[in-house]
Parts: C-alpha cells; sequence; structure tokens
C-alpha cells in the first residue's frame, strides 16, 4: 500500500466503508462533509488517490455542477 497523508487516509478509509455498504458515487463535498474536511481538500486529494491506491479504484465518472466519482473495491 503506498504511503498516505493523514487526510489521504481519512478519504481512503471513508470511501472503502462506504463501497462495501454498497455506495458507489460520490461528490466532494459529501465525502467532506462526512469527514470534517473541506470540499476543496477532498477535491484535490481524489485525482491523486486515483492514481496511487490500491484499496479502492477511483474513477472521474461525471461532471454537472461538480465532479461525481465512481467507487469500486480496488
Amino acid at each position: 500500500m503506498s504511503e498516505y497523508t493523514e487526510e489521504e487516509r481519512q478519504i481512503v478509509a471513508y470511501l472503502r466503508d462506504s463501497v462495501a455498504a454498497g455506495e458507489r458515487y460520490f461528490r466532494a463535498k459529501n465525502i467532506a462533509d462526512a469527514i470534517g474536511l473541506s470540499a476543496k481538500q477532498v477535491g484535490a486529494r481524489l485525482p491523486q488517490l486515483a492514481e496511487k491506491s490500491d484499496d479502492v479504484d477511483i474513477e472521474k465518472w461525471g461532471r454537472a455542477r461538480s465532479t461525481t466519482w465512481r467507487v469500486t473495491r480496488g
């Protein structure tokens, strides 16, 4: 597993737990609200995590008013 910052660890843990519970699509704002970070902090890290996370597969899925991320088990 790659070395994560504390914020990245929080994001990956939240995504891993949410995917296990059946969720698949996420927005940075919703993740941020759930773990106590800003949407900007989460949104800046998701593309980086998409490259280095082995725990979950993160894919930019759609963009309407904000980017939607599709997350599946890694």
